[in-house]
């Protein structure tokens, strides 16, 4: 019996460390399952990602690198999500770990775990985890700090960086002399202020910020020479934010336009030579983001496109 029971318990502790090993690498269903904020903050990952000319997309799984016209090369499988900067290529694999590479380069480094969400850019990464806790970690610095207890979407602008909270309160730090806070301020603050309430997501780019309010409503502060916010605001700037879009459910701005995805899979864009009154510019599509004077897309049907804005979009040739 001592020898049955001994046995027993053997079985019993591997079994166990085998349950330890396993909760180490999580999916996304159980990510999900860890938080609110991460269920909600998953549901805004991307494939496809855009910093000025490189180029991120995630097609059947793999991620695909490339600069301006250049031929896209495939670098990685397993990816479930994208972000890039300037030099740098991130993406999130199936078991909720980043990846970061040099843009360019095969070698990859995990530089986070239990990710739900991450977003890249000028002054750093913002990441969102499992456990619904918000992260920064700046450029040219090794640690990650803890900067909210709870986030749903974060995004790291050209000039001010964004994050909303679990109560839907937007947050912002960073430049302010555009009128990048939406609040009539114009002075920096290096401290987190609350910017807008009812928002759940947020993009910006060069000097400007646009959100989407619970309602489906699209909402735009900062610099608009270009007309980033359409009709709002139109000039110089834009000190508060105002309403551009109706009816949207995923965004993306770029450094002089800014897009909007409906329900339907219709992408509508604005600023530029697209013009200060949205357009519809295609259908059928998933995802998209803009750089400094083009779009990206993906369709429902996997394929890839990118174009200048106001030019006529141009399918991308994926290698399988």
């Amino acid at each position: 019996m001592e020898y049955r029971t001994v046995y027993l318990l053997l079985t019993l502790l591997l079994a166990s460390s085998a349950s330890v090993v396993a909760a180490t690498t999580t999916s996304a269903e159980s990510c999900a399952a860890q938080s609110p904020a991460a269920a909600e903050a998953l549901t805004r990952r991307v494939s496809v990602a855009l910093y000025y000319e490189l180029k991120l997309a995630i097609v059947a799984g793999n991620v695909y690198e490339w600069r301006a016209n250049a031929s896209p090369r495939k670098l990685a499988t397993d990816a479930k999500h994208v972000a890039v900067s300037a030099n740098h290529g991130h993406f999130i694999d199936s078991k909720n770990r980043v990846l970061r590479w040099a843009a360019g380069s095969d070698n990859r480094e995990i530089v986070l775990e239990n990710v739900a969400y991450l977003a890249a850019g000028e002054t750093g990464m913002l990441a969102i985890r499992c456990d619904g806790s918000l992260w920064q970690r700046k450029t040219h610095k090794p640690t990650w700090m803890r900067i909210a207890d709870a986030a749903i979407h974060a995004w790291v602008g050209d000039s001010a960086d964004y994050y909303i909270d679990e109560k839907r309160q937007l947050h912002v730090t960073g430049k302010a002399h555009r009128g990048q806070y939406g609040i009539g301020v114009l002075e920096e603050s290096n401290h987190w202020l609350i910017s807008a309430s009812n928002a759940i997501a947020v993009y910006s780019h060069t000097g400007h910020a646009v959100f989407l309010r619970r309602d489906g409503a699209v909402m735009g502060t900062g610099g608009n020479r270009n007309g980033p916010l359409g009709t709002h605001g139109y000039g110089d700037k834009a000190i508060r934010w105002g309403m551009i879009f109706e009816d949207a459910h995923r965004l993306a701005t770029g450094s002089s336009h800014s897009l909007a995805i409906r329900r339907d899979g219709s992408l509508w864009g604005w600023g530029a030579r697209d013009g200060l009154q949205p357009k519809l510019l295609m259908t059928g599509v998933v995802a998209a983001t803009g750089g400094d004077s083009e779009t990206l897309a993906i369709k429902r049907d996997e394929t890839v496109w990118n174009w200048r804005v106001g030019a006529s979009p141009v399918k991308v040739d994926i290698p399988r």
